[in-house]
C-alpha cells in the first residue's frame, strides 16, 4: 500500500468516524430533550456514555446548534437522578450525605470555615439551617461547603453509601460524574452564583425522604425562599 493510499483510508476513516459522532450527539440532545420536556428516559447508557465521554464536545456542539450549553449538565443531572432512584431510595439516611453549597448560607452569616467545610451555628437565617436542622434529625451526615475541594476531602473522609447535592448545573453534573460508584440524587440551584443564591427546598427535602404538605412555609423570610422548579432548554 502506498502512502498516499493510506491517508486516503485514514481520511475516509476520520470522515465517518466524525460523522457518526455528529450522528451520536445530535440523537443524545434528542433524548436528553424528551427526557427534559416529557420526563421520558430513553437509553440511559447512551446519555451517560456521551456525558462521560464527549462532555466537553457536546457542549460546543450544542452550542454550535443554537442551544444553551447548559441544557448538557441538566440533562447529565436529569439522567443520573432517574437511574439512581430506586437504587438511593433503598439506603438508609444514615449512610448518606447531603452536601449543600455555602452560597445559600444569609449575607450576614456568622459561620466559619473549617476543613470539613463551614460550621453552621443553626441561626434560622437561612435555608441552610432548615435542611441542616432536618438532616441530622433524620439521620444525615450534613457538609456545607465551598467547592470540589471539600467534597474530595468529605469522599476520602467519610463512610456513606449515597449522595444527596445541591448546587448549580456544571459542579452538580461534575461532582455526580465524579461519584457515579455511589447512587446520587441532585437538586440544581433555580439562581446560581457566588453569593444569594436560590434552591427549590420542597425538591430537597423530597429528595430526603420528607412527605411535605401543600402550602407549608419551609424557609426564613428572608432567607433564599423556594420557587417553581425551572428547567434549561
Amino acid at each position: 500500500m502506498t502512502i498516499s493510499a493510506f491517508y486516503q483510508i485514514f481520511g475516509q476513516v476520520v470522515l465517518i468516524a466524525g460523522i457518526l459522532l455528529l450522528i451520536l450527539l445530535s440523537v443524545t440532545l434528542i433524548l436528553g430533550r424528551i427526557l427534559i420536556e416529557k420526563d421520558r428516559l430513553v437509553f440511559p447508557k447512551l446519555l451517560l456514555f456521551t456525558m462521560d465521554v464527549f462532555y466537553g464536545l457536546f457542549k460546543k456542539f450544542s452550542e454550535s446548534v443554537g442551544v444553551n450549553a447548559k441544557i448538557v449538565d441538566n440533562i447529565g443531572v436529569e439522567v443520573r437522578n432517574k437511574v439512581n432512584e430506586k437504587h438511593f431510595k433503598k439506603i438508609d439516611p444514615q449512610d448518606t450525605i447531603l452536601v449543600l453549597p455555602h452560597c445559600l448560607r444569609h449575607l450576614e452569616c456568622e459561620a466559619k470555615l473549617e476543613t470539613s467545610g463551614l460550621v453552621c451555628k443553626n441561626c434560622k437565617r437561612c435555608v441552610i439551617g432548615v435542611l441542616k436542622d432536618k438532616g441530622e434529625k433524620m439521620g444525615f451526615q450534613v457538609f456545607i461547603i465551598p467547592g470540589s475541594t471539600f467534597l474530595k476531602k468529605i469522599v476520602e473522609q467519610n463512610k456513606f453509601k449515597a449522595v444527596i447535592g445541591v448546587a448549580c448545573f456544571q459542579d452538580l453534573n461534575l461532582a455526580m460524574m465524579n461519584l457515579s460508584n455511589f447512587p446520587c440524587q441532585g437538586v440544581p440551584l433555580l439562581r446560581d452564583g457566588c453569593v444569594n443564591t436560590k434552591v427549590d427546598t420542597r425538591a430537597v427535602l423530597e429528595k430526603m425522604g420528607v412527605k411535605l404538605k401543600e402550602g407549608k412555609k419551609l424557609t426564613p423570610d428572608n432567607s433564599c425562599n423556594p420557587e417553581p422548579n425551572r428547567r434549561i432548554l
